[in-house]
This record gives structure tokens, C-alpha cells and sequence, in this order.
């Protein structure tokens, strides 16, 4: 029956039957009849018109309920945390059609669910399929079905969901559901997911426990924080800031007249025994400030020069701005181009002078990192290159790429095409032929902007400009755990050579025993992302990838010189694996249990890494396990382990082994961790709920567990640190520090810089200079809490009072010269507070400017506090104008 004809029906029937009646019974006669048509109307297997339809019509709506556990939770996974999601659909026009399913992702594994229509299963990582139960009965137009789910551990933030839900069918093109694509807010550049419910409720939404004691930063919090900051010290002065060099040198000394120097005729280049390729890049950014670099006789002087000190460190450097002449002096070309950036450091846009000053300068780590992952969502060549800039534009040195995760293989290796004609790229495939699937919600397009790789000609473009610059590039390709995407693509290669019958090239770098049953689930719940550590062939796989890699450097000219195997998160792996069996029951090793085989491998690979001339680093969790006496001399270790979960221990561990230190902590490194404890702040939180770039500037990396005196743990709450168990051994030292930017759910480069830019600047600055307030290091030993009174509170208002140069600085001079070289940094949320009916705003960087909104009015700029009637929205501005922070609503007063 068509349903039109039956919608004439209802009408007469409602009509013929007593227009007199009740409107109750009325309403009642209609849902029988609606529930009577949707009997009638038979469903038909779903073709590709329905797919296309549904993916048009069907509105998503992803509702958080509560993070607060249930009787409903399962108690033996993840000590019972779980979380609950109303999912809704929503067909906008009728769904006549059966037999179709959607595929999404979703971080957190699904345990349970309750629908009388629609069923949720796992798939493999963050993979879910809904799927149709017996009873579904098709969709009339405007009707909704709600799928009530739990899911495991917790979800505290709006940009935990994944965008681009897949509805699919037998026999059909898949397609994205329109209403789950993300999209770009035009004003802030901030990704926004349209099919999630924003947050209302802080104790069931926002808190991690019952227990949580985060606050749910709102707009008169964050102006009482921005005011107490501000207002303890005496107002930084235009003098102050354009003085400032970030990162700040060692030594400093400006004219005692305050006197400074015009340069707008240019500068008159003398590279003397400076080779001017080893500067080019750092003379560009002058020029890129404005400053005319030439032979121009009437131009102050600019000379250059090295003279080489051994008692120096590497980078080391003397800057002379005189009346006269502009000198600097380094200990290599490095120092000369350090130099070089500081005197860039010194110009403020828009100014044609620059102070008088003499600096002494070197770095306090020699290790200045900064992690970029482009395996789980691609980041072009373009921004690489644009961070690279910024890299060196701060004094960081070192570029840790991560290149291989389970999710994507972004580096093309000639000799083994299938890594990245299947492993760079997510659609859906699901027998991953010629794709993976699609993780992290990478939709159904191999050529969209998550996906990709970089070819041979493009990492040879990065290698230059990073040799350009005296950045090290360190490659990762992770492994044996993290390893989905080489896994499937040695698979694929596999089945292609098997069909040819050449059973050689089939086998030879397979990284699979097809015949392990072992059943595990990775950290990212894979159950199948791990390299088989007892096959030959997955060492051959090694040496093939590591032979090529260090070609590709060596051609680009920068050598090979330090690689990071990853090693980390290595799960419960071939257990039941039969060339595992037989390995232990046969091999010389010395290797008698299943669980030393990770350790095997890692000491394997750093022996082949070896015989390339090529030092091993790794994540701490990997290399610990490893035996001392069977690793290399030189071992980089990143250490990750959370401070307020006594991580200290395990970092202190590794120095004593006297391997180099690296340090990684997420309490502050994790740029992929919001910077504030709001909703809708972007990014993971697992050890952090807010890192903005003041916390970043706080740590004091020589000296871990001191923390515990004013950080919390990351339910804020106050923790111990006790170090008297493993301290460090006399004289010992990190080699340095590294930000992490992970990209699980930073789908877009300007989201990167989003979430990298301002905090890099501080990393920059902790890397740099060692601050005359941080405390050092006890050697002996000690237990540290917020009782104890290491971190005293003269060092805390030395701490505070550099922390408003800093601050004042990245406004009025810094944020400028990102704008200028593209940089999307972050604009900072706006604290403000409506009293006796006036709005009061301010920022955590002094100098930005401040746009409100009375009501449905016009965006108005902030200079006083003024006089508010209706709801009221305030939003920093870009220096330039042209970009707007996220918009919050302004609070009336304080909680």
C-alpha cells in the first residue's frame, strides 16, 4: 500500500469515525494507524539508491549520559569504569530498506548495549558495527531509534567521538553519513563534530569519579586566575618586552641607557669563515621580519664568524648589538644561526629598532625535541616544513617523526611498495586489500587529507630543510607492537606473490604466523597489530626497511645517525604462537619464557641497528624490560611515565643504567592534552585534563617528583612523590627533553598548530635555559608532597614574575611573527565575570584584544569594564584580526 493513499485513509477514517471525539483518542487512532502502516510497508534488501539515501537522511546524535559506573558495568574491565552513550537516528525521510549496517568509530570498546531494533558489536580497534535486529521495522519519516550503550573507562570530552559514520550494504558503495562529517568552525579554525550533544552536566559528564575534583573551568574562574596572576607583580613594560629573547639566553646585559639601534636601512652581511648555507634559513627570517639582508655599505654592519671552543656546547654563541655593528661569534655554524634567531628574537613587527645588548648563551640540553605523529591521521610535507621553521626559529633541535603506527605507514620504501599503497592509506576494504579500515574515523576516501605518505623526493625535501636548519631528523617506524599497518601490508604482499606461486618473495618478509591463535588486545584494543617476534622473515622485514631508510638520508645528506624503534605497548602477543613454541624450544638465546620475547626482539633490533652504524632509541616501557649487557653502549630512552604516578622511578632507573634520558612526561609534554579543563577543549586526557602553555613553562625537568609540591594528579588531586627509593646516581643527568604531539583525533594540520602552538614556545624555553628558580636536583634523595617546601615561595614569585615577561611577550611580540609565517596558534579562552551589571574580561596574554557580545547585539571590542544587559559571549582576537578564540559564555559570578 502506497503511503499516501494511506494517509488519505487515516483522515477519512479519523473524520468518518466522530470528529466529536476526544483529542486524546484521536491522537491514539493516529499512532495505531502510523504503527499500522509501518506494518504494512515490506522492507527490500538495501540497494545503492537506499545507501545513498540513508547516508543523507539519517541524523546522528551522540549523547554522553553519564561517566558515573553502574551495576550495568562490567567490574572486571578497567576496574568497572565505563561510561554510557544515548546513540539517536533520526531519518529525516523514510527507510524502507533492510540488511544494511554502519561502521564507526569508537576509542572505547562497547560492552553493552540495550534496543529492541539495532545491535552493536566490536570489530577490532576502535571499529563498531550497528547492525539490524529481528524486530527492526524501517524508519518512518521523523521517527527516531536510540541505541543505549556502555563503553569502558570514561568520555570527558566533546572530541572523544569520531566524525564520519559508514552505513554500508551487501553489494553496494559505501558511503559517509552526512551528519556525522566534522566540519571547520570559520572563525576559530577549530574543528567541530555536528552529531555530538554538548556537555551540560558537570558531575555525571565532566568528572572522571565521584571523587574528581576537576572543575569545570568557567569564564569568572579563568578571569579570577588571569587576575591573580597579573596583578601580583608589577605591569610588564614595552621596554621589558621588546628586550625579551625567548628562549631567554644564559647570560644577558643591555645598554645601561636603555639605548637602541635603527636597522631600517638593512643589514650589511660579512659571513667571514661562515659558510652561508649553514645560515641561509636563519637570514631568511630576518628577512621574512622585514629586515633587508645585503651588501648596502650604508647598513649597520652584520658580521659572522666562528671561532670553535671545545669547552662549549654544541649551538653556543655571543650576540654584540651595538651603536656600531651587529657581531656574533659561535662555537660552530649551529651557534652562529642560534645566534641569528635571537637576534631575530629581538625585532618587534613593526618597529625599526632593535635594543643594544650583549649575550653569552648555550643550551641547557643538547636534546631539544619536539614529536610529530603522522601515522595515525597524515600531516602534509607543507606543515612539517612550516614546524621545522618554527623549530629552529626557538633553538629545538631535534625532530622526532612518527612514521608507523597501526594506523598508517607514511614513508615510501621503494623496495616495498605495499606499505604504503595499503598502509598509508584508511577506506573501507574490509578484507584490507587495498586499504585498512577506516580507524579513527577516517571516513571512506583514500585521498582524503588523513591519508597519504611521503615519497622518497618529499623526506629528502625534509631531511634538507632540517639539515638547513641543524635539525636532526629521528624516523619511527613503531614496532613490535603498533604495527597493524606493515602487518597488513607484508599480509597483502603475502597473498600477491602466493597467487604468482612464488613462494619465496610470498614468505619473505611476512610478519605474521598465520597459524597463531593467540587471543590479546592492544592497548588501542587491536588483536592483531604485532609483529611475530620468532619469524626470520620479520627481521629480514627490519634490515630491508632500515638498509633503505638510511639510504634516503644519506642521499638527502643528513646520515643516519639515530633511530627510535618505538618498542612500547607491546601486548600479550604469541602466546599460542607455533613458531613461537619452537623457537623457545629450540633457540640458543637463552630465552625460555614467552614473556622475554619483546625484550628479545628490541635487543635484536638494536644489534641490527648497530651493524648499520645507526644508535637505538626507544619508549621507556620497551627498553626496560631489555638486558643491559645485550643492548648497545648508546640507548635513548624517552621516558613517558606519568609523575603522579611516581613515573620518576622508572625514568631514574634508565639514567642509572646510564643510558640518555629523554624526558617525555605527559603531565606537560603531551600537546595532544587539552589546554584547559573544559569539554570542549580538543584533545585526549588520560594523564592531564588541562596543560596550557604557563603549566608547560613551570616544569622543572631536572628535578621530576618536586612536582608533587604544585602539580595534582590528573583527577586534581594532590599526590606524593617519594624519590628516596631510586634516586639518581651522582653526577647523572637527562640528555634532554621532547614535546609530543599524538594525532589520534587531530584529523587537520591547523589543527596541530592549534594544539602545538603557544606550548612550544615554552617547551622551547624549558629545553633552552635553566631557570634560576627551579630547584635542583637532590642527589641523596627525598619525599616531596604539598607539605614539603623544596619549590619555596620566593621561587614561586620568581617563577611568576618570568611567567608575565613570557606571557606578555608571546602576545605583543610573538604571536605577530607566527601570523606572518602562517602559524594558526591558539587563541586564548577569555575569563570575564559580569558584576553590579558590568562586564569585566581580561586574557591570559596581556596585549591580545577582547571582543564581547550584549545579547543578539553586534561583536563589540572590550577596552574597560562596561555596562551588559542580555547573555553575554566573549572571544579573543588575532593579532592581525583575522582569527577569533572559542566563544564562551561569560558567567555571572563565581561558582
Amino acid at each position: 500500500m502506497k503511503k499516501s493513499f494511506l494517509a488519505l485513509s487515516v483522515l477519512a477514517t479519523l473524520c468518518l469515525s466522530g470528529c466529536n471525539q476526544p483529542e486524546q483518542n484521536s491522537d491514539v487512532i493516529t499512532k495505531e494507524l502510523v504503527q499500522e502502516e509501518t506494518a504494512l510497508i515490506a522492507l527490500h534488501p538495501a540497494n545503492q539508491n537506499d545507501i545513498d539515501a540513508i547516508a543523507k537522511h539519517l541524523d546522528v546524535s551522540y549523547r554522553v549520559v553519564t561517566n558515573i559506573p553502574t551495576d550495568k558495568c562490567d567490574e572486571k574491565v578497567a576496574d568497572g569504569a565505563c561510561f554510557e552513550v544515548e546513540l539517536t537516528f533520526t531519518a529525516t525521510k523514510a527507510i524502507n530498506a533492510k540488511d544494511w549496517s554502519i561502521y564507526f568509530s569508537q576509542i572505547a570498546p562497547i560492552q553493552s548495549f540495550e534496543s529492541d531494533e539495532l545491535a552493536v558489536k566490536h570489530i577490532n580497534g576502535d571499529m563498531h558495527q550497528i547492525t539490524l535486529q529481528s524486530d527492526y521495522a524501517g524508519f518512518s519519516k521523523g521517527e527516531s531509534k536510540t541505541l543505549l550503550f556502555r563503553a569502558m573507562f570514561w568520555s570527558l570530552s566533546e572530541s572523544d567521538p569520531m566524525p564520519n559514520y559508514i552505513v554500508e550494504a551487501p553489494n553496494t558503495i559505501a558511503k559517509v553519513i552526512d551528519s556525522t562529517k566534522a566540519f571547520i568552525d570559520k572563525d576559530s579554525g577549530l574543528e567541530v563534530l555536528p552529531h555530538v550533544v554538548a556537555f551540560t552536566n558537570e558531575e555525571t559528564q565532566f568528572k572522571r569519579t565521584v571523587s574528581d575534583k576537576t572543575t569545570w573551568l568557567n569564564s569568572a574562574d579563568l578571569y579570577k586566575r588571569n587576575e591573580a596572576m597579573f596583578s601580583a607583580g608589577k605591569p610588564v613594560s614595552v621596554k621589558e618586552v621588546s628586550q625579551k629573547i625567548i628562549p631567554t639566553p644564559k647570560i644577558v646585559t643591555f645598554d645601561a641607557d636603555d639605548g637602541v639601534v635603527d636597522i631600517s636601512k638593512g643589514l650589511n652581511l660579512s659571513l667571514n669563515n661562515v659558510n652561508q648555507s649553514e645560515v641561509d634559513a636563519a637570514l631568511s627570517r630576518l628577512v621574512q621580519l622585514s629586515v633587508n639582508i645585503g651588501s648596502d655599505k650604508s647598513a649597520l654592519p652584520l658580521k659572522l664568524s666562528v671561532i670553535e671552543d671545545e669547552n662549549k656546547a654544541i649551538g653556543s654563541y655571543q650576540l654584540s648589538v651595538t651603536s656600531n655593528e651587529i657581531r656574533i661569534v659561535g662555537v660552530d655554524a649551529n651557534g652562529v644561526f642560534n645566534g641569528l634567531q635571537s637576534l631575530a628574537a629581538l625585532i618587534t613587527v613593526g618597529s625599526n629598532t632593535i635594543p643594544l645588548v650583549n649575550v653569552i648563551d648555550e643550551p641547557h640540553y643538547s636534546f631539544r625535541g619536539m614529536l610529530v605523529d603522522v601515522a595515525r591521521n597524515f600531516h602534509s610535507k607543507e606543515f612539517i616544513l612550516s614546524l621545522l621553521d618554527q623549530m629552529a626559529a626557538y633553538k629545538l633541535n631535534k625532530l622526532h617523526l612518527h612514521l608507523g603506527d597501526d594506523e598508517g605507514w607514511r614513508l615510501e620504501i621503494p623496495s616495498l611498495p605495499e606499505l604504503t599503497d595499503i598502509g598509508s592509506k584508511r577506506c573501507f576494504d574490509t578484507q584490507e586489500q587495498t586499504c585498512l579500515m577506516p580507524q579513527l574515523g577516517a571516513g571512506v576516501d583514500p585521498e582524503s587529507d588523513v591519508n597519504g605518505y611521503y615519497t622518497v623526493a618529499d623526506y629528502q625535501e625534509i631531511l634538507q630543510a632540517a639539515t638547513a636548519r641543524h635539525i636532526q631528523v629521528i624516523p619511527s617506524l613503531d614496532m613490535p607492537g603498533h604495527s597493524r599497518s606493515s602487518v597488513k601490508a607484508m599480509t597483502a604482499r603475502f597473498k600477491k606473490y602466493q597467487k604468482s606461486e612464488d613462494d619465496v618473495k610470498a614468505k619473505q618478509f611476512l610478519l605474521d604466523d598465520f597459524n597463531d591463535t593467540t587471543k590479546y588486545s592492544s592497548v588501542q584494543f587491536y588483536s592483531d597489530n604485532t609483529i611475530n617476534v620468532c619469524l626470520e622473515s620479520s627481521y629480514d622485514f627490519v634490515v630491508e626497511v632500515m638498509s633503505q631508510v638510511k639510504a634516503l638520508h644519506a642521499n638527502a645528506g643528513q646520515p643516519l645517525t639515530r633511530y627510535h624503534i618505538g618498542a612500547d605497548e607491546t601486548a600479550g602477543a604469541w602466546i599460542d604462537s607455533p613458531a613461537c613454541k619452537a623457537f623457545i624450544a629450540n633457540n640458543d638465546k637463552g630465552i625460555t619464557d614467552m614473556k622475554e620475547l619483546g625484550a628479545y626482539f628490541i635487543e635484536r633490533v638494536a644489534g641490527i641497528l648497530s651493524d648499520l652504524d645507526i644508535e637505538t632509541a626507544g619508549w621507556s616501557d620497551g627498553m626496560e624490560h631489555t638486558r643491559k649487557e645485550k643492548m648497545p653502549a648508546i640507548v635513548q630512552a624517552n621516558a613517558w611515565d606519568a609523575l603522579f604516578w611516581n613515573g620518576h622511578d622508572k625514568v631514574h632507573t634508565l639514567v642509572n643504567r646510564d643510558w640518555q634520558v629523554v624526558i617525555s612526561s605527559p603531565d606537560a609534554l603531551y600537546f595532544d592534552f587539552p589546554y584547559e579543563a573544559d569539554p570542549k577543549e580538543h584533545g585526549y586526557y588520560w594523564a592531564s585534563r588541562h596543560t596550557n602553555t604557563e603549566k608547560v613553562f613551570q616544569f622543572m625537568p631536572d628535578n621530576l617528583p618536586v612536582h608533587a609540591e604544585f602539580w595534582l594528579d590528573r583527577e586534581d588531586k594532590p599526590y606524593q612523590a617519594d624519590d628516596s627509593k631510586i634516586p639518581m646516581k651522582s653526577g647523572t643527568s637527562f640528555l634532554g627533553i621532547q614535546g609530543q604531539l599524538w594525532s589520534e583525533n587531530t584529523r587537520s594540520d591547523n589543527m596541530v598548530e592549534h594544539k602545538v602552538f603557544p606550548r612550544l614556545l615554552a617547551l622551547a624555553e624549558r629545553a633552552w635555559h635553566l631557570a634560576d628558580w627551579a630547584v635542583p636536583y637532590n642527589y641523596k634523595g627525598a619525599k616531596y608532597s604539598q607539605q614539603t617546601n623544596f619549590f619555596t615561595k620566593a621561587k614561586q614569585q620568581a617563577r611568576d614574575e618570568e611567567w608575565r615577561l613570557f606571557a606578555t611577550t608571546l602576545a605583543q611580540k610573538e604571536f605577530a611573527k607566527l601570523e606572518q609565517e602562517g602559524i594558526d596558534y591558539r587563541l586564548p579562552t577569555v575569563g570575564a565575570i559580569i558584576k553590579t551589571g558590568k562586564l569585566y574580561a581580561n586574557v591570559a596574554f596581556p596585549g591580545l584584544s577582547i571582543e564581547y557580545r550584549d545579547g543578539d547585539g553586534q561583536w563589540l571590542t572590550y577596552q574597560k569594564p562596561v555596562a551588559v544587559k542580555g547573555k553575554v559571549r566573549v572571544r579573543s582576537v588575532s593579532v592581525n584580526g583575522q582569527r577569533r578564540s572559542r566563544i564562551v559564555d561569560v558567567t555571572a559570578e563565581n561558582r
